[in-house]
């Protein structure tokens, strides 16, 4: 029983982690957030994107069980990274001074994207 809750916390751990500083950073308040002036823009959605990023690479790491990684895996790491990004995008409409956007649900699935991508080129 401890070999197997050892085992899942070694795969699954890190998209726990991730999850939890997503939602962290997502139920903070507007007034609180940092501003970056001009960089603004680039820096928040940079931020949505490296999230997200980390999400879907965690993501394959815990799915993938061989050397080999099938397309449906790597859809299936999307596809978990989009709910918890529209889920995500749910918990900030709870926030104050924070509003929730499809367009960031896009950014965040657009950065699993490339952080599967990078993944599986490092994995090589």
């Amino acid at each position: 029983m401890l070999a197997s809750l050892t085992r899942w916390s070694w795969r699954w751990g890190p998209v726990v982690l991730v999850m939890a500083l997503i939602f962290v950073a997502s139920g903070t308040p507007g007034r609180d957030l940092p501003s970056f002036g001009v960089w603004d823009l680039l820096a928040m959605k940079g931020g949505h994107m490296t999230g997200y990023a980390l999400l879907a690479a965690s993501c394959l790491r815990g799915l993938v069980r061989t050397r080999s990684v099938s397309r449906r895996l790597v859809i299936l790491a999307l596809v978990l990274t989009g709910c918890y990004a529209v889920t995500d995008e749910f918990h900030q409409s709870f926030t104050p001074g924070r509003t929730p956007s499809v367009v960031d649900v896009g950014i965040d699935i657009a950065g699993g994207a490339i952080g599967a991508g990078i993944w599986m080129l490092v994995r090589r």
